[in-house]
C-alpha cells in the first residue's frame, strides 16, 4: 500500500510540474526575444545580473524544439549557448559561463558564521556572491562554506526579518569571515510567521510540528495567557485528554510516551493548575519542535514523540525588560549583558494570584502557581562558550482545608560548547532534573511524598565531512532515582505509621550516529543508529511468584487477581536486578521533484525503559513513574511514515500530507480494579500487551499577506490489545483489539489571523474532535439495597464530540514606537458559543428517587481573557 501511495504521488507530481514547450533559437536571436518565447508558454521568470546583456545574441547554433520539457530544453541550450541556464523553483537563472582556464585553478575555501544582533546563530540565511552568481545557506550553527577562485568578491548576506549585510572580501587563500546582522524592526513580526511556515521540501526531516513565538502569542487561549504547548494542539496529530487536563497525546500515544526536553534536560510535569497552563513561559521560550516521527538518532527513551524546547539567550549589548499582566497571572522578564558582546543573562518569572481573589469570598480553597526561568551565557574566546540554564516551578493548592498539595519541576543544565574547527564542534552538558509531589491530609494527620530525580550527561559532536556529507554522533547517560512514596505521620494521634515504599534505581546509557547525506541535488538521505542499554539497580527487595506470574486469573469469578508472593530476593546497592539493550535504527529520505515539491519517507525504532503508572486518560500530579525490570519489559516502537510536501505561488501557500503506522510492543495494561498508589508490588496489577495506531494527517497553510492561517485535519485510529496468557484466560476485552483512551478518529482545527491595520489584528481558532473512548454501564445488579452498574467491554463507548470556537484581538496603541515603553493589549474569548464539552460521564443512583442517572462533568464554558503586555 505504501509503495502504491508513493507511486501515485510521483506520477501526480510529474504531471503537474513537467511543462512542454515549443522554441526556436538561432544566431540572430537576442536573449530578450528568447525570454519572451519561454514566458509566453510557462510560468517561469528569468533572473540575471547586470553582466548579462539581454540585447546580445548568445546562441551559437540554430535549433528548433517541439513539445520539449523545460528541463530538457535548458540542458540542451547549455551546450549551444555562451551563457549558463539553471532552474531554481519558478525562476531560470542566467549567468556567464566560467572559462576553461579558471576551472583549472586551485580554489580557496571561504567559511564563516552568520549571527543576529543577539549573537545567536542565524539558521538558513542566504549567502550570495555577486560576481559568480553562486551562493549557499547557513546550517543550524549559522555556518557556511564556499569554494572560490582567487580574487575580490562581494558577499551579500540576507535573511527575512534582518537587514542585509554586504561586504567585499579579497580571496588569496582559505579565509574565514563572520557577519552580524541587525534586526529589521519594521518587518520582524511578519517575517517570523513566514519563515516558520514554508515547507522545507529538501530536508529529510518530516513529521515535525513547529510554530513561531509570534504565532503562539496571537492564538486565543483560556485565561488570555499565551501557551506554547497548547498551541501545538492546533496542528495535526496532537490532541489532549480534554479541557483543563495535563499531558498531550501524539498519534494515538499516551502522555508518558512523550519525551519533553527543556534545554536538553528531561522534565516530567508539563502543566500548572491541573492543565490550565503549561510550564513553558512564552516570553522566554525561543523555539519548540515536536517530533512525531522520523526522529533523529540523538533522541531516545520514549516511543511516541520528542518535544524539544529551548530557552532564549540574553541580549549581549543592551538591557531589556518585558512582561504582561493578565486576569489571574502575570509575568516579567529581564535580560542584558554580563559583559558586552561576551556574556549575557536572561531571567523570567510568572506567578498567579487567583488565590488572592478567593480570600475575598466564602470559598476556603486556594490554588496558585509560580515558575522561574534563567539562562546565563559566556564566551571564553572564539571557540568556547559555557552556559547555565535553569527552571523551577511549583503548584500549591488547598481544598477547603481538607487536603493540600505541592508539586512541580526543578531543572538545571551546565553546558560547554567547543569548536575544534569550522567543520567540527561539540557540546558537552551535565544536568539535574526532578519532579516532586507532596500531599497533606490534615484531618488524618499524615503527608505523602513522591519524587523522580535524574542526573545526566550528554556529549554531542557535529562533524561536516563535506557540503553533502555530515555526521552527528555522541553518547549520553542518565541515572534515575525513583521514590514512589513516603508516608510521614505527624501529631501524636495520627492513625498512620511511617512507611517508605521501595525506592528504585536505574541507569540508562546510549551511543548514536546520525548521517546526513545529499546523494544528488534531488535525493537526500538521513540514516543512523542508536544503541541503548538499561540497568535496573539495587538497593531493593524483589518479590518472587509461582511460575514467575505476579497476576493470576480466577476462572470462578472470571477476573484477574493479585498473586501471593512465594518469597523475595534482595539486591544490594548497585547490583544489577535486570538489564536490557536495544539497537534502534533510523532512516529518512526526501526526493525533491523541484525546489517546491517533494515526497518523504521515514522509519524509526525506539525503546522506552520507564513507565508511568496511571489508569486515567490524563496524568495526574501524583502520577508515579517506575523502571523496567523483572516483570515489566521496555516498550518497543516501530513507526513508518510517508508524506507529500509542496509550496505554492512563491511560498504563499504550503501543503503537507502524511500517512503513518505505529506498532508498540510491551505496552502495559491494568487489571480491573487496579491499585496503583501506595502499592509496593505494582507488578501484581499489570498485564503486558501491545498497541498500534495509524492514520492520515493533512496541513494546508496560507503563509503571507494580511490574512494568514492554517487548516489541519487528522484521521486516525489508536488501539490496544492484551490477550490472555493461556487459552483459558480472556485477557482484556476478550483479548481483542480495543480503542485506547487516546483514540480520536477525527481531529479538525482551523486557525486564522487577520492584520486589519498596524494597530489592530484579529485571530480565531475552531477545534473539533471525536469524543474520547470511555466505558459505560450496560446494566445494573442489586447488592445491599443499591444498584451496582455492570460495565461493557473497555472503551467500547465514546463521550460526545468535543468542539469550541475561540476569538481574539491584539491592540497596539503606538505601533511605530520602537524605543522606550512599548505596549499592546490582547483580548480573547475562549469557547465563544459556550459549548459544555464533556470531561467525563458519571453513573449513579439518585439518593432521593432511587432512579439510575448519568451526569456530565464539564470544565469550561465561555471564558473571557485580557492581558496587558509591555517592553522597554
Amino acid at each position: 500500500m505504501k509503495h502504491i501511495i508513493s507511486a501515485c504521488f510521483f506520477l501526480f507530481s510529474l504531471s503537474v510540474f513537467s511543462q512542454n514547450i515549443t522554441v526556436t533559437v538561432d544566431q540572430t536571436l537576442t536573449l530578450k526575444e528568447f525570454f519572451k518565447q519561454i514566458e509566453n508558454q510557462t510560468d517561469f521568470k528569468f533572473a540575471f545580473t547586470d553582466q548579462i546583456n539581454t540585447d546580445q545574441k548568445y546562441f551559437t547554433k540554430k535549433h528548433s524544439y517541439k513539445n520539449i520539457k523545460i528541463e530538457d530544453l535548458i540542458n540542451d541550450l547549455n551546450t549551444i549557448a555562451n551563457i549558463q541556464f539553471s532552474i531554481v523553483g519558478n525562476n531560470i537563472f542566467v549567468k556567464k559561463k566560467t572559462s576553461k582556464t579558471t576551472t583549472t585553478k586551485k580554489k580557496s575555501r571561504l567559511t564563516g558564521q552568520v549571527l543576529d544582533d543577539n549573537r545567536e546563530a542565524v539558521i538558513g540565511a542566504n549567502v550570495y556572491i555577486k560576481e559568480t552568481d553562486a551562493g549557499t545557506i547557513t546550517d543550524k550553527n549559522g555556518m557556511f562554506s564556499l569554494e572560490l577562485d582567487k580574487g575580490t568578491y562581494t558577499v551579500v548576506i540576507s535573511y527575512i526579518g534582518l537587514n542585509n549585510k554586504e561586504k567585499q572580501i579579497e580571496i588569496t587563500d582559505d579565509a574565514r569571515v563572520n557577519f552580524i546582522m541587525d534586526s529589521d524592526s519594521q518587518e520582524l513580526e511578519q517575517v517570523i510567521i513566514t519563515t516558520s511556515k514554508a515547507v522545507d521540501v529538501k530536508n529529510t526531516q518530516m513529521s515535525v510540528n513547529k510554530l513561531s513565538m509570534a504565532e503562539i502569542k496571537r492564538l486565543p487561549t483560556a485565561m488570555g495567557e499565551p501557551d506554547p504547548l497548547k498551541s501545538l494542539l492546533t496542528l495535526p496529530g496532537v490532541t489532549n485528554a480534554g479541557e483543563a487536563s495535563s499531558g498531550f497525546n501524539v498519534r494515538g500515544g499516551a502522555a508518558d510516551q512523550n519525551l519533553i526536553l527543556l534545554d536538553g534536560a528531561p522534565v516530567y510535569g508539563d502543566s500548572h493548575m491541573f492543565g490550565f497552563f503549561s510550564i513553558f513561559n512564552a516570553d522566554v521560550v525561543s523555539g519548540l519542535d515536536l517530533y512525531k516521527g522520523g526522529i533523529p538518532s540523538k533522541f531516545g527513551g520514549r516511543v511516541s514523540s520528542v518535544l524539544d524546547v529551548s530557552q532564549q539567550t540574553g541580549d549581549l549589548t543592551d538591557y531589556k525588560v518585558n512582561g504582561g499582566i493578565g486576569l489571574i497571572s502575570s509575568r516579567l522578564l529581564v535580560q542584558g549583558p554580563l559583559k558586552k558582546d561576551v556574556g549575557s543573562f536572561i531571567i523570567a518569572g510568572r506567578a498567579s494570584y487567583a488565590h488572592l481573589f478567593l480570600k475575598l469570598t466564602d470559598i476556603k480553597s486556594s490554588v496558585m502557581f509560580y515558575d522561574i526561568n534563567a539562562k546565563f551565557n559566556y564566551r571564553l574566546g572564539a571557540n568556547n562558550t559555557i552556559a547555565f540554564s535553569g527552571y523551577m516551578g511549583n503548584d500549591l493548592f488547598d481544598i477547603n482545608n481538607f487536603f493540600a498539595s505541592t508539586y512541580g519541576n526543578t531543572m538545571g543544565t551546565v553546558s560547554w560548547k567547543h569548536k575544534f574547527s569550522d567543520k567540527l564542534n561539540t557540546n558537552l552538558s551535565v544536568f539535574y532534573s526532578d519532579y516532586k509531589f507532596n500531599l497533606q491530609i490534615p484531618f488524618q494527620k499524615f503527608e505523602w511524598d513522591s519524587k523522580i530525580s535524574n542526573y545526566g550527561l550528554k556529549y554531542n559532536w557535529n562533524h561536516t565531512i563535506s557540503d553533502n556529507f555530515k555526521l552527528n554522533y555522541g553518547i549520553d547517560g542518565l541515572y534515575y532515582d525513583f521514590n514512589p512514596g513516603t508516608v510521614q505521620p505527624y501529631g501524636v494521634d495520627s492513625q498512620f505509621n511511617y512507611n517508605q515504599l521501595d525506592k528504585k534505581y536505574a541507569l540508562e546509557t546510549s551511543a548514536y550516529l546520525d548521517v546526513e547525506n545529499q546523494v544528488t541535488e534531488k535525493l537526500n538521505l538521513r540514516y543512523g543508529l542508536r544503541y541503548s542499554t538499561f540497568y535496573r539497580l539495587g538497593n531493593e527487595t524483589i518479590s518472587t511468584y509461582e511460575n514467575g506470574e505476579a497476576v493470576v486469573y480466577n476462572p470462578l469469578y472470571h477476573i484477574y487477581e493479585e498473586a501471593t508472593p512465594t518469597g523475595s530476593k534482595y539486591y544490594g546497592k548497585g547490583k544489577t536486578i535486570s538489564s536490557f539493550n536495544n539497537f534502534e535504527p533510523r532512516l529518512a529520505l526526501s526526493y525533491a521533484f523541484n525546489d517546491e515539491t517533494s515526497v518523504k519517507a521515514s522509519y524509526n525504532r525506539m525503546a522506552q525503559y520507564i513507565h508511568m503508572l496511571s489508569n486515567t486518560r490524563a496524568p495526574l500530579p501524583m502520577t508515579i513513574w517506575t523502571p523496567s525490570g523483572p516483570f515489566t519489559k521496555p516498550q518497543m516502537l516501530d513507526q513508518y511514515a510517508v508524506g507529500y510536501f509542496k509550496n505554492f505561488k512563491e511560498r504563499e501557500y504550503s501543503f503537507e500530507g502524511e500517512l503513518f503506522y505505529k506498532n508498540i510492543k510491551n505496552r502495559i495494561d491494568y487489571i480491573d480494579g487496579a491499585n496503583l498508589l501506595g502499592n509496593n508490588n505494582i507488578e501484581q496489577d499489570i498485564l503486558t500487551g501491545k498497541a498500534r495506531s495509524y492514520g492520515m494527517e493533512l496541513l494546508f497553510r496560507k503563509n503571507t499577506g494580511r490574512f494568514t492561517g492554517w487548516v489541519s485535519y487528522t484521521l486516525s485510529k489508536a488501539e490496544q490489545k492484551t490477550p490472555g496468557r493461556t487459552a483459558e484466560e480472556p485477557g482484556i476485552a476478550n483479548g481483542e483489539w480495543y480503542l485506547s483512551g487516546y483514540d480520536k478518529l477525527h481531529n479538525l482545527n482551523i486557525t486564522a489571523n487577520y492584520e486589519l491595520s498596524p494597530k489592530w489584528s484579529f485571530n480565531t481558532n475552531f477545534s473539533l474532535q471525536s469524543g474520547q473512548p470511555v466505558t459505560y454501564p450496560n446494566g445494573y445488579y442489586e447488592f445491599g439495597g443499591r444498584n451496582i452498574p455492570n460495565y461493557t467491554l473497555r472503551n467500547s463507548n465514546r463521550l460526545p464530540a468535543y468542539h469550541h470556537l475561540d476569538v481574539g484581538a491584539t491592540y497596539t496603541p503606538k505601533p511605530d514606537k520602537k524605543k522606550g515603553w512599548q505596549s499592546y493589549w490582547v483580548f480573547s474569548i475562549y469557547n465563544l458559543y459556550n459549548r459544555q464539552n464533556a470531561a467525563s460521564m458519571m453513573f449513579s443512583q439518585n439518593d432521593n428517587t432511587g432512579a439510575n442517572e448519568s451526569r456530565q462533568l464539564s470544565i469550561y464554558g465561555l471564558v473571557p481573557g485580557v492581558s496587558y503586555n509591555f517592553k522597554f
